[in-house]
């Protein structure tokens, strides 16, 4: 009796237990569902992707030379040695065994392809996800992006081979064309008013610049401590968690339609903009300084002044709080002064260039460190500059969906990385270290002026003809032309009072004068076949 007592409370517990459960997830989902909520939820879902894949990105730094090492082919050589006696006659022989690893003259060209294999084919991925998610939205291809970057990681946690590291690594690049652009996308989308848009971009960098500076160390030490597979495990389960969180907040897979997504301008069409394509040249002269010294600063270091293993591990985390400083400080500044700019970003490549001029000078680690955080002190102004200002652009000179304009962003930043591991070792080896580095800080220093040319594209207003919204080619016939009116029709109804309408014979005389004028402004640039 007591027994069936005891089953009884624990069932009735049970099921208290579950509705109570029940009842506090549809009261989070509820929450999350409001929008302001979502929009910051989405914030940390897209956030979190970019952490995790520029973690991965550089977790591989510590760890691929060590590990590529320990997969050289060996050798066995007996050597035979003999034991003398008194009068030097030998007594006895014994044979040791030593093992002789064998060389590889190719192993500084397979790191360098094997770092640079994710830019790119990131690079030529992009131009394809860009116009992928102006078709379909945002949070699809984001989700795509997370499961390719979950599977590139286990590949890279399981793979005992350089092909599949290479695999890995390629997979990686992939992943992060969906999921780096269609994030940025996202934030660019969601966040509508400028200063709103400029503080969550500048987030997302924030967590960019921590993903890639803390990587080393992190990747470092456990691998030490843990083994190979340790790192890319933890990094596999984060991605797993964010897609979870995707799905609950979005439901990426469920059926929509998407007949009333205004359809962007065409990759090809952005890349020809001459405003997008100064931005796009800042980015990628901004961050070739970055790109070209990671691989090279570390036998630099050990040349020069003779660096501890420890030291070159944590070169750049030093440089992450000026980093997050110079995202703070232009957030700052576009909020209270928004017409600058490009004078920010220009400003930054100054000071990118004249960082990457005095990194050569340097004699100890400690010195080395005044340099290189405002190398990224400035590459975080024009990044937090630029970005939002892509988005600005296409507001106003385009149509405003985000996704091909970020991905020309994204290409930006993947020249700069896909160069710097293959190109930057064979400079040093022609040129040398210091002609390397003058060479970047000249180039940045020179691009600065033509920052010049986004002085005024703050005053630009949003284009009046919406027949580049509506059509993707110009009107050809009366139709078009109906179309338009229709559309400018429902605009005005829409933003109107009712008291602007009570009189609907007034409404109808305004619609037919325009639709009239319109009509003839229509025949004007048409055929007469048109209206055969």
């Amino acid at each position: 009796m007591a027994a069936e007592m005891t089953i009884g409370l624990a069932k009735a517990g049970v099921v208290k237990l579950s509705e109570m459960i029940g009842e506090r997830t549809k009261q989070i989902s509820k929450a999350i569902q409001e929008p302001r909520r979502q929009r910051r939820v989405m914030l940390v879902i897209v956030c979190t992707a970019l952490l995790l894949d520029n973690m991965l990105y550089m977790v591989i730094v510590p760890i691929i030379p060590n590990y590529l090492e320990t997969l050289r082919t060996y050798k066995l050589v007996y050597v035979s040695s003999a034991a003398n006696g008194t009068n030097g006659s030998s007594l006895n022989s014994s044979q040791r065994v030593v093992r002789y690893t064998n060389p590889n003259a190719n192993e500084d060209i397979q790191i360098g392809v094997l770092f640079a294999s994710k830019a790119i084919l990131q690079l030529l991925a992009n131009p394809l996800t860009g116009t992928f998610i102006d078709r379909v939205g945002c949070d699809i291809p984001l989700f795509i992006g997370l499961i390719i970057i979950f599977l590139s990681t286990l590949t890279f946690a399981f793979g005992e081979s350089y092909a599949m590291l290479f695999v890995a690594r390629s997979m990686q690049g992939l992943g992060s064309a969906f999921a780096d652009t269609s994030g940025i996308a996202m934030i660019a989308d969601r966040y509508t008013e400028e200063s709103e848009r400029s503080t969550a971009l500048g987030i997302a960098l924030a967590f960019i610049s921590f993903g890639s500076l803390a990587a080393p160390p992190f990747g470092g030490v456990l691998y030490d401590f843990a083994g190979k597979r340790v790192p890319f495990l933890v990094l596999s389960f984060v991605s797993l968690l964010d897609g979870i969180l995707l799905l609950t907040v979005v439901s990426p897979l469920g059926g929509r339609t998407r007949e009333n997504m205004p359809q962007g301008s065409p990759i090809y069409k952005l890349m020809i903009d001459p405003y997008i394509a100064v931005v796009a040249g800042a980015l990628t002269t901004c961050n070739i300084p970055l790109a070209f010294l990671e691989p090279t600063i570390s036998n630099w270091m050990k040349q020069t002044m003779n660096a501890s293993e420890w030291q070159i591990g944590l070169t750049w985390l030093p440089a992450f709080f000026p980093h997050i400083l110079g995202v703070y400080v232009t957030v700052r500044l576009a909020a209270k002064y928004p017409n600058y700019q490009w004078f920010y970003g220009a400003i930054g490549l100054v000071i990118i260039g004249a960082s990457s001029c005095t990194v050569p000078a340097c004699r100890n680690f400690e010195e080395l460190i005044i340099p290189l955080c405002s190398l990224c002190f400035g590459i975080a102004l024009v990044d937090t500059a630029l970005l939002p200002t892509l988005a600005f652009l296409v507001d106003v000179r385009h149509v405003s969906v985000y996704g091909s304009v970020y991905a020309i962003a994204d290409i930006s930043y993947s020249v700069a990385y896909a160069l710097g591991p293959i190109v930057a070792g064979q400079i040093v080896h022609t040129l040398g270290f210091v002609q390397l580095n003058l060479g970047m800080g000249c180039v940045n220093v020179l691009y600065a002026p033509a920052l010049l040319l986004l002085r005024n594209v703050c005053q630009m207003k949003p284009s009046l003809s919406e027949r580049n919204i509506l059509l993707e080619e110009g009107p050809k016939g009366l139709y078009d032309t109906i179309k338009m009116e229709e559309r400018s029709t429902g605009k005005k109804r829409y933003g109107s009072s009712a008291g602007n309408y009570s009189t609907a014979g007034g409404l109808d005389n305004t619609g037919f004068e325009i639709s009239r004028r319109n009509q003839v402004l229509s025949e004007d640039d048409s055929s007469g076949s048109d209206y055969s």
